[in-house]
């Protein structure tokens, strides 16, 4: 058994994390008598599960699927398929908000003169009411 410290060296999770993920259920820890957590094999495994899934950008809920769907043999790739594409779609989305928040600000700098003079059409932009 491994201690939160050695959990968190081995799975790339951060001793906080891995209280949180406990928190919320997403992975479990043993007490020792000491009352210390400590952790297995596998539980470090699904600490692993969750930073890869957490590196790929899925949020917690789909983590928590995830988890299930890896811990059911008897799953249907279909499901699995859906949810990470699903994911693509709204990391998709999120990057065109991004260009487009790029493209505006690229503009307003662009007819900004950026010298002492106090006129800006960023500033100009940001207090603007809606």
């Amino acid at each position: 058994m491994k201690s939160i410290g050695e959990a968190a060296a081995e799975s790339g999770v951060s001793a906080k994390m891995i209280r949180h993920y406990e928190s919320i259920g997403l992975v479990d820890a043993q007490r020792a008598a000491n009352n210390y957590r400590t952790y297995g094999k596998d539980e470090v495994a699904v600490l692993r599960f969750i930073r890869h899934a957490r590196a790929l950008g899925f949020p917690l809920e789909d983590v928590r699927r995830l988890l299930d769907l890896w811990r059911d043999r008897n799953r249907a790739s279909a499901e699995v398929k859906r949810l990470a594409l699903d994911h693509v779609a709204t990391l998709e989305a999120k990057a065109d908000s991004l260009r487009a928040m790029a493209t505006s600000l690229r503009h307003l700098a662009a007819h900004c003169h950026g010298d002492a003079r106090p006129d800006c059409p960023i500033i100009a932009e940001l207090e603007k009411k809606d």
